[in-house]
């Protein structure tokens, strides 16, 4: 039930592709800008035309009014006389009244409307004394209205009404509509196809980079995503495959160092069992064999602590676990160290050499210190041939400790040279393991150096020899 409702879960729905979303978000995006497009265009030029027409309007009534503004009453005959100038205005008709509202003239063929009382709105506001215009846009065309008394003597004695009907530049505005409609259409389905074209491309994109994340998740390390272009989702791509090759590497050092460590473990444990099984399968041992053979499993078992602990100290170093740094003189460091291995040195007949300076203050711990001390000289001292010599260099330079051991045995092959510092690589492995080796001791002085903000080399000298130098940041708070 619960893998049931997991998948469900799982299921991706419509609306949660990116591809759709963004489609959506386009088309809806277009759309709303279509709209305005069709618009506010066509609200604004018919604004511009109502304004134009009221002005248009009252000013060619107030001419008509200032014509008759001289008579002191208004009749047919006089109206008509005054008003045939107004014949050629272009208005679609004009009418004329006195005060009551009774028609003296009408410019309308048939002048129907003269001797009959009217009362449109705008009239009945001049014959108040107002002036009023009105415009508006109906079956296909421009209707103006306007009207304004006229006075004689501060009296109103009539009103002038004019009627404009104007198809043209109706048929302007619809011609503006259209357009308007076509290049809406047009570059909606340009954009309708845009939008497709992008959304699908991206979502091909993301789709690859989710495709390569689930097949390294399960494990397929060699899978790279395969994203072209020079955009975010590429970029992306790349650092997806960036780290997909640290991963691989990682990993196949995880699994060489899990094989290798034990392999390791597994050499001091086959030995421990030989000879426990040999004691206990031979009952007549003699004590002197037995005493050999018990001290035989202690040295494999000593060896079997070194490498755990050493594995212990590599894992706590992969996982970032340092303590906090602190002053270090590394001067006593180094002086107890020699100590310690100048007595191996001794039973071989090795000059142990050293030189060093005072005022060599580290930012670490002392333990570390120690470590790197001790493996890079005991690991000198091993490889050092009897009667050779070995020579010890700690010194200050600039902003940097300089640590370095130097010997005259056979030194490194150059093929080595760069694996020298890899997890249980050793150069000759039967002799490597007779000499209690770990495989680990340059692994840890390389780790705990470069952690430390520090570096760690390995090179042949002339003639003969290796040395090994430390490069450690120095504390420079004095």
């Amino acid at each position: 039930m619960r893998k049931k409702n997991g998948t469900q879960r799982n299921k991706k729905r419509f609306w949660d592709s990116l591809r759709v979303q963004f489609g959506v978000s386009y088309i809806m995006i277009i759309a709303a800008v279509l709209v305005l497009l069709n618009t506010y265009p066509l609200i604004a030029s018919e604004d511009m035309v109502f304004r134009s027409k009221k002005t248009s309007m009252l000013s060619s009534v107030s001419v008509m009014v200032s014509s008759l503004s001289g008579l002191e009453r208004l009749n047919q005959d006089n109206v008509a006389a005054a008003m045939a100038l107004a014949e050629d205005s272009g208005l679609s008709r004009i009418l004329v009244t006195d005060a009551s509202g009774r028609v003296l003239y009408d410019s309308r063929e048939g002048r129907d409307a003269v001797g009959d009382y009217v009362l449109y709105t705008e009239l009945v506001q001049a014959l108040m004394g107002n002036d009023a215009v009105c415009c508006g846009y109906q079956d296909g065309a421009f209707r103006s209205r306007a009207s304004s008394p006229v006075l004689y003597r501060n009296q109103i004695i009539g009103a002038v009404y004019a009627y404009e009907y104007d198809p043209e530049q109706a048929a302007l505005l619809r011609g503006l509509q259209e357009n308007l409609l076509r290049l809406s259409a047009f570059t909606g389905a340009a954009v309708l196809l845009l939008s497709l074209l992008l959304s699908a491309r991206l979502s091909r994109k993301i789709t690859a980079l989710l495709t390569a994340i689930r097949e390294v998740r399960e494990g397929a390390y060699s899978h790279r995503a395969r994203i072209f272009g020079r955009d975010e989702i590429a970029q992306i791509g790349q650092e997806f495959n960036s780290l997909t090759d640290r991963l691989q590497v990682t990993e196949t050092a995880r699994r060489q160092f899990v094989s290798d460590a034990s392999h390791e473990l597994k050499t001091p444990l086959a030995a421990i069992r030989l000879l426990s099984d040999s004691i206990l399968q031979n009952p007549g041992i003699d004590s002197e064999t037995t005493r050999e053979f018990v001290s035989d499993i202690g040295a494999e078992a000593e060896r079997l602590s070194h490498i755990t602990e050493d594995l212990m100290h590599l894992s706590r170093l992969d996982s970032g676990i340092l303590d906090p740094p602190s002053r270090v003189d590394a001067l006593p460091v180094l002086t107890q160290v020699l100590r310690m291995t100048g007595l191996l040195a001794q039973e071989k007949n090795i000059d142990l050499i050293y030189r060093a300076e005072e005022n060599c203050i580290i930012r670490g711990t002392r333990d570390e210190i120690h470590r790197v001390f001790y493996n890079l000289i005991d690991n000198a001292v091993k490889y050092t041939p009897a009667g050779g010599s070995i020579q010890v260099i700690l010194r200050r330079e600039n902003a940097w400790v300089i640590f370095s051991v130097e010997d005259n045995g056979l030194g490194i092959p150059e093929e080595d040279l760069p694996k020298i510092f890899d997890r249980f690589y050793r150069v000759d492995k039967a002799r490597s393991r007779g000499m209690g080796g770990t495989g680990l001791g340059l692994s840890i002085v390389k780790d705990t150096v470069q952690r430390r903000g520090g570096t760690v080399e390995a090179a042949n000298r002339f003639p003969n020899g290796a040395v090994f130098t430390v490069r450690w940041p120095a504390d420079l708070n004095e």
